[in-house]
């Protein structure tokens, strides 16, 4: 009895490995020029203030390799090469491992990436606008997509809601050093 417990199990466990990677085979995501999608079940949009440059700002930004230095979920960022469209970086977020390609690489206005990770593909648009007064405004929108993000919608949400805030509060705070 506990063989025959222990085969179903088994054949369960290979079913569902064979149905995730599956999915990962399967999945198309966009591979152009697209900055943010509209239809996409998890999308974000925020912004802050900056008291510092749009150029100090987007040039934080721009130093992916960097990023681990003063924003603490960002974790092991490599870019190889220059900040510039079509480079691509890989880094880990929230535990997944995310390979990016840079879209938009406009200095001191306009930076977008995107990227796969397991189950989801994310993109990213940061924009900085130079404010009269010498401040920046700093507007993210991200939207996510896959099936993984489909099936845990909710927690993707409250995931990068969460992860969007803190790095702009981050960003925020290295900026105005």
């Amino acid at each position: 009895m506990a063989r025959k417990i222990l085969n179903i199990a088994i054949v369960l466990l290979v079913a569902v490995i064979l149905l995730i990677a599956g999915l990962e085979v399967f999945s198309s995501y966009p591979n152009g020029a697209l900055v943010y999608n509209t239809e996409a079940p998890v999308q974000s949009v925020k912004s802050i203030i900056v008291h510092a440059s749009a150029k100090k700002t987007w040039t934080i930004m721009s130093e992916v390799n960097k990023w681990e230095t003063w924003e603490s979920d960002n974790k092991s960022p490599v870019l190889k090469g220059a900040f510039k469209s079509g480079n691509s970086f890989t880094w880990k977020s929230n535990g997944l491992r995310i390979h990016s390609t840079i879209k938009i690489a406009e200095p001191y206005s306009k930076i977008a990436w995107s990227g796969p990770a397991f189950g989801c593909f994310a993109i990213h648009t940061w924009t900085f606008t130079g404010l009269p007064n010498g401040n920046t405004r700093v507007d993210v929108r991200e939207s996510m997509q896959g099936w993984l993000v489909s099936l845990m919608t909710d927690k993707f949400q409250t995931g990068l809601d969460a992860s969007l805030n803190k790095w702009l509060s981050s960003l925020k705070i290295r900026a105005e050093k």
